[in-house]
């Protein structure tokens, strides 16, 4: 067969970057074609994401893209890390620059949470470890104290859906994604919609959810014409950076897995894939997380600190 050219855009909260995969039928090799960094912006005394430069950035890397591989580029796929969100309205504004998940707002939301639902309803219900950056104790913060601007929502989308939608107008959160928000009912497989109203978090905006492979649609005409990419389609991945990696890892994944994984960022995550989420209670003790994967499956797994301590030092240093 001809060589196809397919896209990622890979963010990770401290750079981001283009690649493109060439597949000639037999082995795919890897070409990173343009690289940015990423990292928290200080407004007003909040952190911030500043997704409107990473999004010039992506049109850079595709525009690269283009000039190298021209009509070979079959499609594109974004992943990123994991908890923060977007929201926009019915007319698809931004409400507000996206939080941080080290932003300080949500700090003290955990132990307010567990006044209203218990720790185990909360890990039977979502499968998720209890750390206050999740999306979870994001939402409730803004629900004390911005709750009017969350009534203006009319969507709810992760990182990478966000730049989905700025690449097609596809409106869905991807599973992989929707599993590390913490609002993800785990056995159910949809958003845990009863534990939000217990924590009287509005849930109107919250979209439908589809699974890794879903064509999300072709890319819109604008951003076609200004990159010269043409109307190639836009494929929904394991869009959580982590689910990407553990998709890769070279094994034979059939039967019961023998193998497990350590993929390292600016967090470490180490753990195993399974069929289906481990609610026990020694998960619940162990504090352990159950985050989606592709083909139905979740990856049992353990957040440890990774080289965000390093990348600190290494942006104080070159200041």
């Amino acid at each position: 067969m001809s060589q196809q050219c397919y896209l990622a855009v890979d963010l990770g909260a401290e750079s981001g970057r283009v690649v493109a995969g060439l597949f000639d039928g037999q082995s795919v090799q890897l070409e990173e074609l343009h690289r940015f960094p990423n990292g928290a912006v200080n407004v007003g005394g909040t952190l911030r994401w500043d997704v409107l430069r990473l999004w010039s950035d992506i049109q850079n890397g595709l525009t690269a893209a283009a000039t190298k591989f021209g009509t070979t580029i079959a499609s594109v796929g974004v992943d990123t890390w994991g908890v923060d969100y977007v929201l926009m309205t019915k007319t698809n504004e931004l409400l507000g620059a996206p939080y941080h998940y080290r932003d300080a707002r949500s700090r003290g939301m955990l132990n307010h949470a567990l006044t209203k639902v218990s720790r185990g309803d909360i890990f039977a219900a979502t499968g998720l470890q209890f750390m206050e950056i999740n999306t979870l104790y994001q939402l409730l913060a803004m629900s004390q104290t911005n709750r009017d601007l969350m009534q203006l929502a009319d969507v709810f989308l992760m990182m990478p859906d966000y730049i989905n939608w700025l690449l097609c107008g596809s409106r869905v959160v991807e599973f992989t994604n929707a599993t590390t928000t913490q609002c993800f009912d785990a056995t159910h497989r949809t958003w845990a919609f009863d534990m939000l109203k217990r924590l009287e978090i509005p849930s109107h905006f919250f979209p439908e959810v589809v699974t890794p492979g879903t064509k999300l649609g072709a890319l819109r005409e604008d951003v076609a014409r200004r990159t010269n990419l043409g109307r190639i389609s836009v494929v929904a991945p394991a869009t959580h950076d982590t689910g990407s990696a553990v998709a890769a890892v070279p094994t034979d994944k059939t039967g019961s897995p023998n193998w497990a994984y350590i993929s390292s960022g600016t967090w470490s995550l180490m753990g195993v894939e399974v069929q289906e989420a481990v609610l026990t209670p020694r998960a619940l003790e162990l504090n352990v997380t159950n985050e989606g994967g592709i083909d139905g499956t979740y990856r049992l797994l353990k957040n440890i600190m990774g080289l965000w301590l390093v990348q600190e030092c290494r942006r104080s240093f070159e200041r």
